[in-house]
């Protein structure tokens, strides 16, 4: 038989050990290989990723300073595009909030026409108290800088029983300011520009900085809530069209957070 033949039994190839170690070198050269391969980017899996909706996020705001830069621009010029871009963008924000399914298309016209309202008011608020956008726009870098930290080292964390009390906060701020534009648009309040915010004080501190803050901490809450949904939509693996959606949320509170803040400033400076 060709088992009994010298040839085979004395070759080393043809020997149960090294068989097993042939097959094993083969074993451990495949698996060095899956080692070396590099992890499945979010296009070839389709699932959301921090760093997928990192990106979504950079385009978004990179649009919106494009839009600010031309709002800035055209403000002295054309003071009725700020008015229509912030119509448009009050209604693309809506048909974004409601829509079922992110659009890219979508929220990037938002981040243009939204930037093209914030660069006009900016430039308007500029000529008035000099020098008031760059500490608007320090002071909310830090804010979200902050947030964030503590956010990502755990500290704070998004609840049900916080999220209703936002809730509620908000609904009320909302019909506060309804209310408020109404006075400044008959002319009530003395006459003052700011409206309540600046004609009414609480121990000598105008009501329009006391509600700067606390809108301040809500929007910070905000952000804690736009972070949470990007965590939890990684880690339920949701599709990769939803980053579009945290993208938005992020832009929404950063834009609010700074219009606050400089109208806050611009009350503490007038």
């Amino acid at each position: 038989m060709a088992l009994d033949n010298p040839a085979f039994t004395r070759n080393p190839a043809f020997t149960p050990q090294s068989g097993a170690a042939a097959a094993n070198a083969v074993s451990v050269e495949q698996l060095q290989d899956i080692y070396n391969r590099p992890s499945a980017s979010a296009s070839e899996t389709d699932r959301m990723t921090v760093e997928d909706t990192v990106m979504k996020t950079a385009v978004s705001f990179g649009l919106l300073v494009v839009g600010a830069a031309i709002g800035w621009v055209s403000a002295p010029t054309a003071p009725w595009l700020w008015v229509a871009a912030a119509l448009v963008g009050f209604v693309l924000a809506m048909v974004n909030i409601f829509k079922k399914e992110p659009s890219p298309a979508l929220i990037l016209a938002y981040a243009g026409v939204q930037g093209v309202f914030v660069g006009a008011i900016s430039a308007f608020y500029e000529a008035q108290f000099s020098g008031i956008v760059v500490q608007a726009v320090l002071a909310t870098l830090v804010v979200v800088g902050v947030t964030l930290a503590l956010f990502a080292s755990g500290k704070i964390r998004a609840s049900k029983k916080a999220t209703k009390v936002f809730l509620i906060a908000m609904v009320g701020y909302l019909v506060f300011s309804l209310v408020n534009v109404g006075i400044m648009l008959f002319g009530g309040a003395g006459g003052n520009p700011w409206g309540l915010r600046g004609s009414f004080e609480i121990f000598g501190i105008p009501l329009g900085l006391i509600l700067g803050v606390l809108v301040v901490i809500m929007a910070a809450y905000s952000l804690v809530l736009d972070f949470d949904f990007i965590q939890k939509g990684v880690q339920n693996r949701v599709p990769r069209k939803y980053g579009w959606s945290g993208a938005f949320g992020i832009m929404v509170t950063v834009i609010w957070l700074y219009l606050e803040i400089l109208r806050m400033f611009a009350i503490a400076r007038d």
